[in-house]
């Protein structure tokens, strides 16, 4: 009796798995682009020079990691969110909603304290560092304001880089998927009177 292999089945699973694997090889070159990512904000963060503060988006990616200095004309708004000291303690970080002079905004993170009350702040000129903040970037003051300790600055190791687990899952999920479909066919074939 010859074992029969259904020819719809087959084919969905065979594009499954090779979908899977080109998948994994997909994050295989993420790997290298986000290796060479870090690489390049590593460098960024040991300049010393200022950059101005980042007016639009393509801008920000040059500006990350680097000082700049922004001048805050008007707090609209300060917020605790949750955040670390400079020393790893867990704690409040205060961001204030700037608008600065000569248009634009800025999110500034004044400090770092215990409690969630905001301080009380004017604004001013402020110098910091640039890191990534939810879809935008933040200013994370340098010294603090408003009387706060340190925040952790913005460091790129921060990113997380997994890539390669990704891509092992991927090439997991193909092979998994190979053998129960070789498992189902060799049940069918079983199952089969001869």
């Amino acid at each position: 009796m010859t074992r029969r292999v259904p020819p719809l089945p087959t084919i969905v699973v065979l594009l499954a798995v090779a979908t899977m694997i080109a998948l994994g090889f997909w994050q295989l070159r993420r790997l290298a682009e986000k290796e060479a990512l870090l690489a390049r904000y590593e460098r960024v963060a040991s300049m010393s020079s200022d950059v101005p503060w980042p007016r639009g988006s393509a801008e920000v990616e040059r500006a990350l990691y680097r000082h700049s200095t922004v001048d805050c004309a008007q707090v609209r708004s300060v917020a605790a969110r949750a955040g670390h000291s400079q020393s790893g303690e867990t704690g409040w970080a205060h961001v204030a909603r700037c608008a600065l002079a000569g248009g634009g905004e800025a999110q500034v993170a004044l400090g770092w304290s215990r409690e969630p009350r905001s301080p009380a702040w004017s604004g001013g000129q402020v110098g910091g560092f640039i890191g990534p903040y939810g879809e935008g970037v933040k200013l994370v003051a340098a010294p603090p304001r408003a009387g706060l300790a340190q925040l952790a600055l913005p460091d790129p190791r921060d990113i997380p880089n997994n890539h390669l687990s990704y891509a092992v899952q991927w090439f997991l999920f193909a092979a998994t998927a190979l053998v129960i479909y070789a498992l189902a066919l060799r049940g069918r074939w079983r199952a089969r009177p001869r």
